[in-house]
């Protein structure tokens, strides 16, 4: 697999979570009131504890220690690599899937050394953060070729968790097979959907019947525990690794660029510092009328602060808008990524003039930017 492209989310002179992170030099900064709340609350004792009834031993499966701290880090001078792993070894990161996932790939990209927890679902990733079962999670959002993943999406507003990090993954998808199995042999493929979807016309070429799984590596995990015949599935190397597969060809996915962008969640927000390039994550929805949305974009391009997405999800609680003339339309949020941080005034002073349109505001963290 070729070089990620990345900003390690641990560089030492970037930034420093406000919890468990010895830091210095904070730059002042302004925070800004969304809706007369400061833009990163304190989450609160009795939330954890509510959603710790609510769950009970969902988190048996998991394997993970209930131990309610945050990881301290050290930095040192000495050989970089070692410091990286040492720096994350207390570090537990939840993830989507089984190990030799991307997700686990792109968890060791952000946090080299640590210790990645396996999660069933993209919620329950959020609730061992929200419950002091790890300490970060790290989950995928868009992919190049298959687009927005909007089930993060719409977690991201019904959790309290903060954007910390982002890592660019580059997947390279691989055909695996028990040992021994040719290419022809294949009836069916098993794997993700978005796997399947972006390796279409390879596997339209084998003419195999394409089966959707809720991992990549599950797949070839239950190619392994079944002990199943003439299946491939589409996952990575490690993943053949680890389940005793064989890899059939390399790269089978339909276009090279296939890139899946990757945020980190944590407890606490990240406390931007200067010098560092910095990407800022809001959601908001706008008030009804003609150029609202032209007018809320121009908070941004007023003071030359560049978008670099801008997204759209029906809200859930109310998705339905009557106007004044009896017409039935939906009700948006928008999820928008600009490169500046909340310690700038500029940023400050476009979420304020945002704020004045808005029925709805709430900054889902502040970031170094990928490169």
């Amino acid at each position: 697999m070729g070089a990620a492209r990345t900003a390690p989310l641990h560089q030492a002179p970037a930034c420093a979570f406000t919890a468990g992170f010895n830091t210095s030099q904070r730059v002042p900064m302004r925070v800004p009131l969304i809706k007369g709340r400061p833009f990163a609350p304190r989450f609160e004792l009795r939330c954890l504890r509510s959603n710790s009834k609510s769950t009970g031993t969902r988190y048996s499966t998991l394997q993970v220690r209930g131990t309610r701290r945050e990881a301290s880090v050290t930095t040192s001078a000495t050989d970089m690599k070692d410091v990286e792993k040492k720096k994350w070894a207390d570090l537990r990161v939840g993830y989507q899937g089984v190990p030799g996932a991307y997700s686990e790939m792109a968890v060791q990209l952000a946090y080299s050394g640590c210790e990645p927890v396996p999660c069933d679902q993209f919620e329950d990733a959020f609730d061992v953060v929200e419950n002091w079962l790890c300490d970060r999670a790290v989950l995928p959002v868009e992919n190049s070729l298959g687009g927005s993943i909007h089930r993060n999406y719409d977690l991201l507003i019904r959790h309290r968790l903060h954007i910390v990090g982002e890592v660019n993954l580059p997947v390279n998808h691989c055909l695996l097979a028990p040992p021994g199995t040719k290419k022809e042999d294949l009836k069916r493929v098993l794997s993700h959907p978005q796997a399947l979807a972006q390796t279409e016309n390879y596997l339209d070429k084998l003419g195999v019947i394409k089966e959707a799984m809720n991992d990549t590596a599950g797949a070839a995990q239950l190619i392994q525990k079944e002990g199943l015949i003439n299946t491939g599935a589409v996952a990575s190397a490690r993943a053949a690794e680890l389940y005793g597969l064989e890899v059939l060809d390399h790269n089978i996915q339909d276009d090279s660029n296939n890139i899946t962008r990757f945020i980190a969640l944590a407890r606490a927000p990240l406390m931007p510092e200067a010098g560092v390039k910095c990407k800022t994550s809001v959601v908001f929805s706008l008030n009804e009328g003609p150029g609202v949305l032209f007018k809320a974009l121009a908070c941004f391009s007023l003071r030359d602060i560049d978008l670099t997405k801008i997204e759209s999800r029906p809200m859930r609680s109310k998705p339905i808008y009557t106007s004044k003339e009896e017409e039935k339309r939906f009700q948006y949020l928008f999820y928008l990524d600009f490169k500046a941080s909340m310690s700038e005034v500029r940023a400050q002073n476009a979420l304020a003039n945002l704020e004045e349109m808005t029925t709805f505001l709430r900054v889902l963290g502040c970031y170094p930017q990928a490169d």
